[in-house]
Formats: C-alpha cells, structure tokens, sequence
C-alpha cells in the first residue's frame, strides 16, 4: 500500500522567504491563500508530497486600490470584497458579478483572486473571464524580479511561472462589461460555461471594440475573437449577436467532465451571449 502523502505547511514573513521556501523545494512547493483549491486535493486523488507556502499573512499582497485610470487588485483580495468594491461602477460590472456570484458565499468570503488566476487545473474560474475581457494584466514576482503581462499571456505561462502573482490591474475605460454563468446547480457550483463581454456603445448602438471571453468551456479561458470581429461596429440586438455566435460554435473543442460534456458546453453558448449582451445593450425600443 502507498504511504500518504506528506504535507508541510510554511508561513513565511516576507515575500523574500516565501520565494526561498518555493527555491528550496521546487516542483513539491506550491504557494496558497484561502485554500479553496487546495482543500479538495484528496478528492482529486493527488498523492504528492507537498510543501504549502501560505501567503495569507503577506499583508503587501492585500488592499483594492480605485483611482479614475485604474483599479489594483492585490493577491489575497477575497471574491466577497471585490464585489463589494466594485458593485457600484459600470465599467468593471463584469468583474464584479463575477466575484459576487463564483460558487457560494463562504467560498467567496475566502477564496482569493491570485489564487483563481493561478489554479491552472480550474477551467471553471469566474474571474479569468471577466479580466481577460477588461484588459487586465498581472504582476508578477520571481527571484529575477518584477514584472507585468497582460493576463491572456499568464494563463499560457502559470504552469511555468516559479514565483509570485503579487497584484492584478484593470483599466478604467469608458465601456460597459458584463459577466453570464451557468451553473447547473442553483449554488455552490462550479458554472458548465461563462461568458464576459465589454465594449463601448455609441448613441446608435453601435458596439465599439467589443471583448468576449469565454471560460470553463475549454481547459483555459479565452477570446472569441471572430465574434468580436462579426459585430464590431454594428448596431445590433442581443438575439442577434447570440444568431450569429451559433455560426462560430465549431472554433470551440468543449471539454467533457463530470459535470457536463463538451458539447453541451459548446451549445449553450449562444444563449449566454445574449444574456450578456442584454446587460449592456440599450434596447432599440428605449432610444
């Protein structure tokens, strides 16, 4: 019978020992916040032996940060406060809804944003999504030092990446966002397919360089760039754009797993293009 698993917890002082403990300990080391993920290993069956570096006590990786320009996120930064602090601006509605309503309210009052960025087994992220469709980019801190990239580079990059995700930044723009989920569990559930919209609208309705990002349907979040294309700079209706998603549906190889197979994933997109897309168009029949 295998022995299980060892696990060693360590709570680093500062950020130059936490990377030390990880140095040391390499692929067995793995940096953790709320834990959220963490604490479903033994039902994922992973055996490993680990080393977890906590970083909750890390108190440069906390704080939310609002300017006009800009809005900074730190590391630790739960799902529940982030809702909070941006329920009140348009902009980054996509964001907000998406950390108001990722799994359930314990989860969200512990789960942080730094660790649902770097979860690269997680293909259900709410956040993922939402950033990717406000331009967001994260810094980043290694033994070589600090530096930034624009989030869609860090997914492809986080299994590689031996450091630190310290912060995350979003734009301030004059655009509308929006964020749609479908759990197939009313709460507590990890959504089968997510999509996040943002774009600029004209007093025509014409959608000014549209974003939409499209998570837990594949392994890794993404754009749905020949969307974006298809109506930038149109006036269109929601069941419009959500009629010409199904054109474009075969870009999209859905991954099956418990929860649904691929390509239901694949075929509910269309509705929840439309549902997000309702949230930020202004209907024709108001103007």
């Amino acid at each position: 019978m295998k022995a299980p698993a060892q696990r060693q917890l360590h709570m680093p002082s500062s950020l130059a020992e936490a990377l030390e403990i990880q140095k040391r300990f390499g692929a067995k080391a793995e940096y953790f916040a709320g834990g959220t993920w963490i604490m479903r290993a033994d039902l994922r069956q992973e055996s490993e032996d680990r080393h977890y570096i906590c970083l909750s006590k890390l108190y440069e990786l906390d704080g939310i940060l609002l300017s006009a320009e800009q809005i900074s996120v730190g590391a630790l930064v739960t799902h529940a406060r982030i809702a909070e602090a941006l329920s009140s601006l348009p902009d980054q509605a996509a964001l907000a809804r998406a950390a108001g309503k990722s799994a359930n309210p314990a989860i969200r009052r512990m789960a942080t944003i730094g660790g649902n960025i770097c979860t690269s087994d997680f293909a259900a992220a709410d956040l993922v999504p939402a950033l990717i469709c406000l331009s967001a980019t994260v810094e980043l801190l290694s033994v070589d030092g600090k530096r930034e990239l624009p989030i869609e580079e860090f997914l492809h990059a986080r299994q590689t990446f031996h450091g630190i995700l310290t912060k995350v930044s979003v734009p301030r723009e004059d655009r509308r966002s929006a964020h749609a989920r479908l759990p197939l569990k009313k709460a507590g559930d990890y959504p089968a397919c997510i999509v996040s919209v943002s774009a600029a609208v004209s007093s025509g309705n014409e959608l000014i360089k549209p974003k939409i990002a499209i998570g837990s349907v594949e392994p890794t979040a993404r754009r749905w760039k020949s969307l974006e294309e298809a109506i930038a700079g149109k006036a269109m209706r929601p069941e419009t754009i959500s009629a010409l998603a199904k054109r474009y549906l075969d870009e999209f190889n859905g991954r099956d797993g418990l929860d649904a197979p691929g390509w239901y994933r694949t075929r509910v997109l269309p509705e929840l293009v439309r549902r997000a897309f309702t949230d930020i168009l202004v209907d024709e029949r108001e103007q």
